[in-house]
């Protein structure tokens, strides 16, 4: 009995050891003492344990010893595995900050340090200007019209939008801009969004990844002074072309290129580059005066040095100029927003139309990676989230006035679990917008979560619009002026498309670039192996090396620790009551992230880019990570509502139980049994710890789209919807307010035909008005439920119109037709008269 109890003290203490992440030297005394304990010194066996640990222990601990007989050989073969890297490949890693992401990656996250985080807010200057201007254009938008009638933006929208300064939300008061945040830039899109897609995406694109954004962060002071100013004011409309039809989201295989040479300019010979470029889907080049251009340039006569081929470079050229071609539109998923061509031929520009000027030549990668991460942590995020809240306070509307078999369809079950979806979908697409768009205000380039976000965020944008769009059902699918679903359903793809394809991003961007930007040692030990100077390289691999031993055997042991305990102890939460249990569980995920994600890199290296599915999989668990603390992090800046708790819960659990997914399917597929096993019972040792959020749970989340509170309008807080009873959006929203005094009218008169003092097969008017007769209701009464059947009625109708009001080929060829057809319909009348 007391061997066994030795036994299990050694195994904790050195459990234990593993657990706080000990020193090597304790991990020497601690050996010591067990072979003290355990092994008798004056044996043949004895004499040889103890020779044995000896020589290991001066190995490891003797620093020059373990660099020349250890490190020296690992480093020689993790040179041999060390997948290449380009220089695009390099300027991408190197781009962006490393935030909350890598706390989540590292398996020890610090929730202290996620709550004090400020939270994200408009100053009154920036919540005015949502409160009045976005408001006020909101209202000026007829998306029906600008979609299908004009396909465009109404001549009065673009002047107020250029009047009010709209396309210089990014740009600083100095140059007359708004320079608003980031968080203001997000609001104003998203809420604009939530009126019509097509002005919110013309809005937003001078704000993102534009001449703008680049001016600010790279420009000369010439060229601010230049260019600004114009931007601000709407003067200039600026667009950026980097795609075309052979590069899309591989920016890094761009066609288009400029050749270093001298031409004339302005009646001189000047240095300058001579440019050829095809550019498609280009957002704002039909209508653009100024054109950001990407393209590879080279200099093969060598006229500023000895390189050739200098990379990637962004200009800024005037469309004006001779040689470029611009107007020319796309026609993205019957959207309006301006999207195009550009084509440039043998177009001569000097040197300092270099964005950043000459010395910026080939930076253009680096440039446009790290504008692009501020982009996507607000732009894509903003339109998905408006999808969410426009959902969410639309369909709950709807689900609430729209009955069938006499019940509001809101209240069946199966459209219960529709409307469970969009609800926690809205509340995590907000979660994250304001997190992610908050980075930005704080300093942070945000690589990572901007790609999450992008990924997931237009992802769940894409359920919201398919769940709002079943359950609305036929008037959902019928567009026209009262439709305020069909074009956002339409166009969810351009946003799964643009700025990086959902599937590039998800397969190899977010734990492609997140694994070695977030790993506390990966990216450091890569820069160790490359190091030219023999000492310095062995030095610096040596220390990281071992720290990385150590890092792993920690999560070894945290992870099975956690997983025993099914992560209830030995985890630390920032706060108390029912949020304390998911703080543990994203720790005990987190950790799990840590080990799994150092085995995958450890056993596949290079191989691991290539794995893409195992890589799209702990993609996954680190998204869903980083979404999970976004919903913390927003409960916490709401104030912990009591009426939110639910729809937090609820959200949590989902996001708990897909990590769990990812996770098992990553085991599944990993490739290597065994170690596929260990791994999976360190993590989950008695099986799945994590099941889906409840029904019961989805039940208590659904109840507030269905009536009037607080938490329906702080969720759907940011959707326009229009006080009038015209607009498709407000006539809903209106209805279901009246429905609030009309339902338990509806309830009497329900009764009062069951008794008989009611007849049913009148029409509901001749019912409501028979029932005052019966004295059932007052005549005030009978007016407000009349009242309510009127909207009700307008509701549930869908728009219709003559055959000729569809056609959109010229008005005139319409007209034609249509007096042709009146004219037969006439004659036809006249004959069937005779």
């Amino acid at each position: 009995m007391g061997n066994y109890l030795d036994v299990i003290i050694a195994v904790l203490a050195f459990w234990t050891l593993g657990f706080l992440r000990a020193p090597l030297i304790a991990w020497t005394v601690a050996a010591a003492v067990a072979l003290v304990w355990f092994v008798e010194f004056f044996t043949l066996g004895g004499f040889l344990c103890w020779a044995a640990f000896a020589a290991i222990a001066v190995v490891f601990n003797m620093e020059s010893i373990r660099q020349n007989l250890v490190t020296q050989p690992i480093l020689e073969a993790f040179r041999k595995v060390l997948p290449p890297m380009s220089e695009t490949e390099r300027e991408a890693l190197e781009a962006g900050d490393v935030w909350w992401e890598g706390e989540m990656f590292a398996g020890s996250p610090d929730w202290n340090k996620l709550l004090k985080m400020p939270a994200a807010k408009l100053n009154e200057e920036e919540q005015a200007f949502v409160d009045n201007q976005v408001a006020t254009v909101c209202e000026m938008i007829d998306d029906w019209t600008t979609v299908h009638e004009d396909a465009d933006l109404s001549p009065e929208v673009w002047d107020y939008l250029k009047k009010e300064r709209f396309f210089g939300m990014v740009i600083s008061k100095k140059y007359g801009g708004l320079g608003f945040s980031a968080i203001a830039h997000s609001e104003v899109v998203m809420r604009i969004a939530t009126r019509s897609l097509s002005a919110a995406v013309n809005t937003m694109v001078p704000n993102s990844l534009g001449p703008g954004e680049l001016l600010h962060h790279y420009g000369t002071d010439e060229q601010k002074q230049r260019w600004l100013p114009g931007l601000a004011c709407g003067d200039e409309i600026p667009c950026f072309a980097l795609t075309s039809p052979e590069a899309g989201s591989d920016a890094g295989s761009i066609p288009d290129a400029g050749v270093i040479t001298k031409g004339q300019f302005e009646g001189k010979e000047v240095l300058g580059m001579r440019l050829n470029w095809d550019k498609h889907y280009i957002t704002l080049a039909p209508v653009a005066t100024v054109l950001g251009l990407a393209f590879k340039l080279y200099d093969p006569d060598g006229l500023l040095g000895d390189k050739k081929d200098l990379g990637i470079t962004c200009a800024l050229i005037p469309t004006n100029h001779p040689g470029i071609e611009c107007g020319k539109r796309h026609f993205p998923l019957n959207q309006a927003f301006m999207n195009g061509t550009t084509y440039g031929k043998d177009v001569f520009i000097p040197l300092d139309w270099i964005i950043g000027g000459p010395e910026m030549a080939g930076q253009g990668w680096r440039m446009l990676v790290e504008c692009l991460s501020i982009g996507r942590s607000i732009s894509l995020p903003a339109l998905a989230t408006a999808n969410g809240k426009l959902a969410y306070r639309t369909t709950g509307a709807y689900s609430r006035v729209r009955k069938q078999f006499g019940t509001s369809i809101g209240y069946f079950e199966g459209v219960e679990e529709q409307l469970a979806m969009i609800a926690t979908n809205a509340y995590k697409l907000d979660a994250c917008r304001r997190m992610t768009a908050n980075a930005v205000d704080l300093g942070v380039r945000p690589s990572v979560p901007s790609a999450i976000a992008k990924y997931h965020m237009t992802e769940m944008g894409r359920e919201v619009a398919n769940a709002a769009m079943d359950v609305h059902g036929g008037k959902g699918i019928q567009l026209g002026p009262k439709n305020y679903l069909g074009r956002a359903y339409e166009g969810v793809p351009v946003s799964i498309t643009v700025e990086g394809a959902n599937i590039l991003t998800r397969n190899l961007m977010i734990f492609g670039q997140g694994a070695i930007r977030c790993h506390p040692y990966v990216f450091p030990e890569m820069e160790a192996a490359r190091e030219t100077d023999p000492e310095k390289a062995l030095s610096r691999f040596d220390k990281l090396l071992w720290a990385h031993v150590g890092f792993g055997a920690n999560n070894f042991f945290r992870a099975l620790t956690f997983g025993l305990t099914g992560g209830r102890l030995f985890i630390k939460s920032p706060v108390s009551g029912p949020m304390a249990h998911y703080y543990r569980q994203f720790t005990r995920m987190s950790s799990a992230l840590a080990l799994t994600a150092d085995v995958a890199m450890g056993m596949l290296g290079g191989e691991l880019k290539r794995k893409e599915r195992l890589s799209a999989r702990l993609a996954d668990v680190l998204s869903y990570l980083y979404i999970g603390s976004t919903v913390l992090k927003y409960y916490e800046d709401n104030g912990r509502q009591k009426d939110e708790l639910d729809t937090a819960r609820y959200s949590l659990d989902d996001l708990l139980y897909k990590t769990q997914v990812a996770f098992d399917d990553f085991f599944d597929n990993f490739g290597n049994p065994a170690v596929s096993l260990v791994l999976k019972r360190a993590i989950f040792p008695y099986g799945r710890s994590y099941r889906p959020a409840s029904d019961a749970l989805a039940h208590k989340m659904v109840k507030p789209m269905l009536q009037p509170c607080a938490l329906r309008d702080r969720i759907s807080s940011g959707a326009h919807i229009s006080p009038s009873e015209t607009d498709g959006a407000g006539q809903v929203e209106i209805a279901f307010q009246k429905l609030q005094k009309a339902e338990p009218l509806e309830i009497k008169l329900r009764k009062a035909q069951k008794k008989g003092k009611v007849n049913p097969a009148l029409s509901v008017e001749d019912q409501i008005q028979q029932a005052v007769e019966v004295e059932v209701f007052s005549q005030l009464e009978a007016d407000i439920l009349l009242d309510y059947e009127k909207i009700r009625r307008e509701v549930v109708r869908v728009d219709e119109f003559d055959h000729c009001e569809l056609a959109r080929n010229n008005k005139n060829k319409i007209a034609d037709n249509c007096q042709k057809k009146a004219k037969v319909k006439v004659a036809k009348a006249e004959k069937k008269s005779a």
